[in-house]
């Protein structure tokens, strides 16, 4: 069994052609920029939509533990809810949603398989992503022996933060690595991360024979110094990577951690059109192809 928090389907962001991504719940990294931090914890939580709630407190009412209250959002207490789910079949708005699902790797394919004329029309197929999908190794590596077998092109977006021979294993059914690298600071990365990179950058060293395409997330502030910046191309091309993708910072995780009830994400502005196109540069005179993603 394995824990999924959503199934997208349709993306064009994930990789090549048009795919179906997977996203696996739990992360070792804390991030606090994250633009999918429901996908932090690896147990199931609850998300409320303010904007679809009709303060009717049904569901205060029917819950059998005393586990939700009400001040200025819905409040659940963790350590008295048992996930029973009675919340949320007394909410008639579905402003209470439960994040996160218990599903076997038949469960996930026959959700994939819905997409495969899409996949041969415009090259593309499944990616696996989070959270990070490596804190669920063994269910990993079946869902994408799965999918091989099927004839399913797979890419994994990772951090990279996982022991080496589990990467390894599972890169036999990968054919695209999309790999996650913050800066080259170590002590930063431990400050926004909270933990170390040289894991991320030993394992990335190992899979230089792999098909892998480096993409660094551009947070002003955090890792828009120039020199961090030209270290991490330098660094990409010793490898025998020529091709690095910019992610612009967004602010779409903001909301979502407001209806968790979880920690305020990293509250910074977008950066702009002239420091992503510096990055560019930086990276394209260290002698890599650069793209820019949404």
């Amino acid at each position: 069994m394995g824990m999924i928090f959503d199934i997208k389907r349709y993306a064009i962001h994930d990789g090549p052609g048009i795919r179906t991504t997977v996203f696996f719940k739990g992360c070792p990294l804390t991030c606090s920029w994250c633009h999918n931090p429901e996908g932090k914890l690896p147990e199931p939580e609850f998300m409320w939509w303010e904007k679809k709630c009709l303060n009717c407190r049904d569901c205060q009412k029917k819950c059998p533990n005393n586990a939700i209250s009400f001040s200025d959002t819905v409040i659940i207490e963790t350590e008295k809810c048992n996930l029973c789910k009675i919340c949320l079949d007394a909410c008639h708005t579905g402003a209470l949603e439960l994040i996160g699902k218990e599903m076997t790797v038949s469960d996930v394919v026959k959700e994939i398989e819905k997409d495969i004329p899409f996949y041969d029309e415009s090259q593309g197929g499944v990616t696996i992503s989070g959270g990070e999908p490596l804190m669920q190794p063994d269910f990993l590596y079946d869902l994408l022996k799965a999918c091989k077998t099927r004839g399913i092109a797979t890419a994994l977006d990772t951090c990279g933060y996982a022991p080496l021979d589990v990467l390894l294993t599972i890169s036999e059914y990968v054919d695209l690595f999309l790999y996650d690298v913050k800066t080259m600071d170590d002590t930063v990365h431990k400050k926004v991360t909270g933990v170390s990179n040289t894991k991320i950058l030993t394992n990335l060293k190992a899979l230089v024979h792999k098909n892998v395409i480096v993409r660094f997330p551009l947070i002003p502030g955090v890792n828009d110094d120039e020199k961090d910046v030209k270290s991490l191309g330098e660094f990409v091309y010793s490898l025998g990577l020529h091709t690095i993708t910019v992610l612009p910072y967004h602010a779409a995780g903001i909301e979502k951690v407001k209806r968790l009830q979880s920690n305020t994400v990293y509250m910074t502005n977008p950066p702009t059109a002239e420091t992503i196109q510096k990055t560019k540069t930086i990276f394209q005179e260290t002698g890599l192809n650069v793209q820019v993603g949404g």
